[in-house]
């Protein structure tokens, strides 16, 4: 995709959000600003695969690529197209074009569900929600896009302007979102009648009791769904079944606690669950490409 033919209006806009996000997060790393959904991103050269538990939200890229992975998939996206993660998903990163002289330059909008559901209430009907599909998409970027993203971003610069203007940025990039040609996936999510809602509802329910033995039939029950198809449908959202998405949740908590908490490979193992430390070392190994033992030791882990 990124071969195809981009306006000069598309360029300048780039540029010009390009030159906003280097003022404001001219330093590697995730930045937060002073508009509480809004992040910068800002890399001067490729990285490693980072894992994560990434919540719903908006990317676009002013400068460089990424390649993000999801379970067996992968997706690329720069300055052509943004990112659209809809549900909360376990996905591994890596920048893989920077440069000091051109650095990899990104914003990361939260995405709000209640707003969501509350402007879809508020607006025209969208009709009847597509049926589940990929939490994850690709999307081209576009003009309107980029102007309610420059809106938002402007105001950083004038401090008393953004508990007023920028929930009304916010809720129009939320509306091109949902307007776009992939928007029905949004929708889908924030219906409250709709299978991919169900589908959502399990998620979050997996994200605060991973910890907890996990039986199929009474989160099926749960969610108003049979067990046969939450399974089918959480597959279709996640690229996982909801044993393998608890399984890479479990894992990133205990590579955080290992790394970043100091705990012993013991402890973090049943720490997040996990009966059989044997079964824990073989599973994070195969996640992350190293064993738990070693992986405090590793100086790309800890950075």
């Amino acid at each position: 995709m990124s071969d195809e033919p981009i306006s000069e209006d598309i360029i300048r806009r780039r540029e010009e959000l390009a030159a906003l996000i280097q003022r404001h997060a001219s330093t590697y790393g995730v930045h937060g600003t002073a508009i509480g959904p809004l992040h910068f991103v800002c890399s001067d050269s490729p990285t490693d695969l980072i894992h994560t538990v990434h919540k719903p939200g908006l990317c676009v890229v002013a400068q460089g690529r990424k390649e993000i992975q999801l379970h067996d998939e992968r997706y690329v996206y720069d300055p052509l197209n943004y990112l659209v993660v809809s549900v909360t998903l376990p996905l591994a990163g890596k920048v893989i074009e920077a440069s000091p002289q051109e650095p990899y330059l990104c914003i990361r909008l939260d995405l709000d569900p209640l707003e969501i559901t509350q402007l879809i209430a508020d607006a025209s009907p969208m009709g009847v929600p597509s049926p589940p599909k990929r939490g994850l998409y690709l999307e081209r970027v576009n003009s309107p896009i980029l102007d309610a993203l420059l809106r938002l971003i402007r105001l950083l610069d004038t401090p008393q302007d953004i508990a007023t203007l920028a929930p009304l940025a916010i809720r129009e990039i939320f509306y091109r979102l949902l307007h776009s040609d992939q928007g029905q996936r949004l929708y889908a999510v924030a219906f409250a009648d709709s299978q991919t809602h169900r589908v959502t509802r399990a998620i979050d329910w997996l994200n605060k009791h991973y910890t907890d033995t996990l039986r199929i039939d009474d989160l099926a029950k749960r969610v108003n769904l049979s067990t046969s198809t939450l399974h089918q449908r959480f597959k279709a959202v996640t690229a996982m079944s909801p044993l393998q998405y608890q399984k890479q949740l479990r894992l990133q908590e205990a590579r955080r606690l290992i790394i970043s908490e100091g705990f012993d490979v013991s402890s973090a193992c049943f720490q997040v669950g996990y009966e059989s430390p044997s079964q824990f070392s073989r599973e994070y190994s195969r996640l992350f490409g190293i064993a738990p033992s070693r992986d405090s030791l590793n100086p790309r882990s800890i950075a």
